[in-house]
């Protein structure tokens, strides 16, 4: 148990530069928001819905973060701030990372039944602040959604979301070699969330420039590239 608490604080560390130790992590209103889901959630399965419900109430009155007791979570989840809002059928994966006010809402099936009405989050997803994920969906693994974007489609695995609604962009994602990026963006360097969509331009160009390069490369063909050498 004790070994398990302390890799979730140092997979938090990882991606927060701001905790100066374990001990100041078990102060964030996301690590205090799933511990109180953990328990939630055992009562909820257990079918003691009130008890289940009151623990949720406690924990969003202490958090500003309100998680369904149904909702089902992987490991080493991690919201860093509050203002979250986490439906009944959402499910997450592991070393899954949200920022504050997010919403993983539903949707009114056409026929009445509850059913499955919240997104899914495979592994390793990023939700930049903001960000509404809408619906029975899947969030591929890797993928990242952007600050404010509104996701109401898949997402396919490694791709960067951003807009309203929410469409990929350009720049190409889900490489395992790029490490943790935060706030949801796509680029190699890291920037402040506030520039996102000049970044995102910036990038965008940057992806078709080399595009452009290897096309002509490949339709001039060697013989033509040695000849204007």
């Amino acid at each position: 148990m004790l070994d398990r608490l302390t890799a979730y604080l140092d997979s938090i560390k990882a991606r927060d530069p701001a905790p100066r130790s374990r001990w100041e992590i078990l102060l964030y209103p996301g690590v205090l928001a799933m511990a109180f889901h953990r328990v939630a959630h055992a009562l909820f399965n257990a079918e003691l819905f009130f008890l289940a419900r009151f623990v949720n109430h406690l924990a969003r009155a202490l958090t500003a973060i309100d998680i369904h007791p149904g909702a089902r979570i992987g490991r080493n989840f991690f919201i860093d701030h509050g203002f979250t809002v986490i439906g009944e059928t959402a499910e997450i994966g592991d070393n899954v990372t949200i920022y504050q006010c997010v919403t993983l809402g539903g949707t009114n099936p056409d026929n009445g039944l509850a059913g499955k009405r919240h997104p899914t989050l495979e592994d390793g997803v990023i939700i930049g602040s903001g960000a509404q994920v809408l619906g029975p969906i899947t969030v591929g693994r890797g993928a990242r959604v952007g600050a404010n974007a509104v996701v109401t489609k898949n997402v396919v695995p490694g791709a960067v979301m951003v807009g309203i609604p929410a469409r990929a962009t350009m720049v190409e994602g889900g490489r395992g070699d790029r490490g943790f990026v935060p706030y949801g963006t796509p680029c190699s360097e890291l920037f402040d969330p506030e520039t996102q969509k000049v970044e995102l331009m910036r990038c965008e160009i940057d992806t078709l420039r080399k595009r452009l390069e290897a096309l002509i490369a490949e339709h001039d063909g060697p013989e033509e590239q040695r000849d204007r050498a």
